[in-house]
C-alpha cells in the first residue's frame, strides 16, 4: 500500500517508538503523508494502547490519535529472523525513530552505525529522557522529569505554592514536535547532498528549555530570577491575568507593552485612567500592577464573560475566553478552521493536521485500530516474503497478525 497524496508521501517512516514522544513524531509525519510502519512486540503491543480513556468500541482515544494513519506491524526485532526484517525494512525507508533507553539499540546488535551500513541514508531520530551523551544518558526519563528539568514546573503556579506539571504530556508531545522537525532537517541535508544519514539525538527536556527560551537570557543576561508568577505574565512586565466573570466563566487577558496596556486600562476603568502619567511606559505598569490586577478583576467580574470580551474588544485589548474541551467542539472559528476532524464511522474526533498548507494539506485517513499487527503479513509481501515464509515467521512467533 503505497499512500498517493501529501507532502511526504514518497516517505517511509520506521516506528520504534513508544506511548508518547516518538508515536507522536511519527504521527505528525503520517498526517502530510508519510507511509509510518509502526513496529510493536508481538503479544504486547504499545503501551499506548491501555492508557486512556477507552471509546464506544472499546479503543482508547490516545491510541487512536497517535496511531492514525499508520500500519501496524508486530514484529520481534531481536531474533535473528526478525532481524532480517527490519533489515529490509530499513533499506526501503527514509526515517527510523526510536524513544528506547539509550543503548537497547545497541545491546540488540542495532547500532546507528549497523543501521547505517543497511541504509547509509537513513535519518536515525533518537529520544530519550537525558539524551544520548553526558552523565545522565542511562538514566530512566519521563515527561514530567523533562518537564522538571527544563524550567517549566518551577515557573508554573504561584509564588506560595508547589511547583506545577502542566495538564498535558508537554515534555513528550514537544518532544515529538522536535522530533519531526529535526527529521525533515536532517532529510533536507541528505537532498542537497551536505550531509548523508544521520543521527537526529533529542533529551526529552531539550525541546521545552528551547521553547520557553526567555528564562536563561533572563537570568544570564538580566540577572533576574523567573519564578513562579502565578496568573502574571513573566516578571510581570505587562498586564495579564485569569478573572471569573459574573456568569462563573473564566477570562483570560493580556498585553505585550505599554501600549496594548493601556487599552486593557482604557477598557476596564476609561480613558483617564489609562492615560495616567505613570502607564506611558512598562515600568509604570510593574510599579502599579497590584492595583491594575485588581481593578480588572473587578471590571471582569461585573459582567458575564462575553459581554466583557465584547468591551475589551471594542477597545481593541486581549481578551478570550478559558476553554474547556466542549467549547473546543462547539466553537465557530474552530470548526471554520477544520481543526476537529474524524473518519466515517467512528465517533471519535482528534485534532486534525497542523499547521495548514494550501496546495498539498495534511488529511486524517484513518484512526489507530485495534488489531495488533493488523499489517504485517501486507509489508512483509511487499518486501518480498512469500506465503509460505510468513506462515512461518507467524508459527516461530517472529511476526504476528490480528488473528494471533
Amino acid at each position: 500500500m503505497t499512500i498517493k497524496d501529501g507532502p511526504l508521501s514518497d516517505l517511509r517512516v520506521i516506528e520504534m517508538g513508544h506511548v508518547i514522544a516518538a508515536p507522536m513524531c511519527g504521527a505528525l509525519l503520517s498526517d502530510f503523508g508519510a507511509e509510518v510502519i509502526k513496529i510493536e512486540r508481538p503479544g504486547q503491543g504499545d503501551m499506548l494502547r491501555v492508557l486512556s480513556a477507552r471509546a464506544k468500541d472499546g479503543v482508547g482515544v490516545w491510541w487512536k490519535t497517535l496511531a492514525r494513519n499508520k500500519r501496524l506491524v508486530a514484529l520481534d526485532w531481536k531474533t535473528d529472523d526478525g532481524r532480517e526484517v527490519l533489515r529490509r525494512l530499513v533499506e526501503n525507508a527514509q526515517v527510523l525513530i526510536e524513544n528506547f533507553r539509550p543503548g537497547v539499540l545497541e545491546r540488540a546488535g542495532l547500532a546507528p552505525e549497523v543501521l547505517h551500513e543497511w541504509n547509509p541514508d537513513l535519518v536515525i531520530v533518537r529520544i530519550s529522557g537525558y539524551g544520548q551523551t553526558g552523565p545522565r544518558s542511562s538514566w530512566p526519563g519521563f515527561g514530567r522529569a523533562g518537564e522538571a528539568m527544563s524550567g517549566l514546573a518551577n515557573m508554573t503556579g504561584f509564588a506560595d505554592n508547589a511547583p506545577m506539571h502542566p495538564g498535558f504530556p508537554a515534555a513528550d508531545s514537544t518532544t515529538g514536535l522536535m522530533a519531526a522537525y529535526g527529521a525533515m532537517m536532517a532529510l533536507h541535508a541528505v537532498r542537497n547532498g551536505s550531509a548523508r544519514g544521520q543521527v537526529v539525538d533529542l533529551a526529552i527536556f531539550e525541546p521545552l528549555l528551547r521553547l520557553i527560551d526567555y528564562h536563561v537570557p533572563t537570568r544570564t543576561g538580566a540577572g533576574l530570577p523567573v519564578d513562579r508568577n502565578g496568573l502574571q505574565a513573566p516578571n510581570s512586565y505587562a498586564p495579564a491575568g485569569v478573572f471569573r466573570a459574573r456568569d462563573g466563566k473564566w477570562v483570560t487577558i493580556s498585553a505585550g507593552s505599554a501600549a496594548t496596556g493601556r487599552r486593557l486600562l482604557e477598557a476596564a476603568g476609561g480613558k483617564e485612567w489609562a492615560e495616567q502619567p505613570q502607564f506611558q511606559n512598562l515600568d509604570g505598569f510593574v510599579e502599579h500592577m497590584d492595583e491594575i490586577v485588581d481593578r480588572l478583576g473587578a471590571f471582569v467580574a461585573r459582567h458575564d464573560a462575553q459581554k466583557a470580551i465584547d468591551i475589551f474588544q471594542a477597545h481593541d485589548a486581549v481578551a478570550a475566553m478559558v476553554y474547556d474541551v466542549d467549547d473546543i467542539l462547539a466553537d465557530p472559528q474552530i470548526a471554520a478552521r477544520g481543526d476537529i476532524v474524524g473518519v466515517e464511522g467512528d465517533d471519535t474526533k482528534v485534532v486534525g493536521p497542523i499547521p495548514k498548507l494550501d496546495k498539498t494539506p495534511g488529511r486524517l485517513r484513518w484512526l489507530g485500530r485495534s488489531e495488533l499487527g493488523v499489517d504485517s503479513r501486507a509489508v512483509l509481501e511487499e518486501l518480498g516474503y512469500d506465503a509460505g515464509q510468513i506462515d512461518t515467521l507467524t508459527q516461530n512467533g517472529t511476526i504476528a497478525g490480528p488473528d494471533r
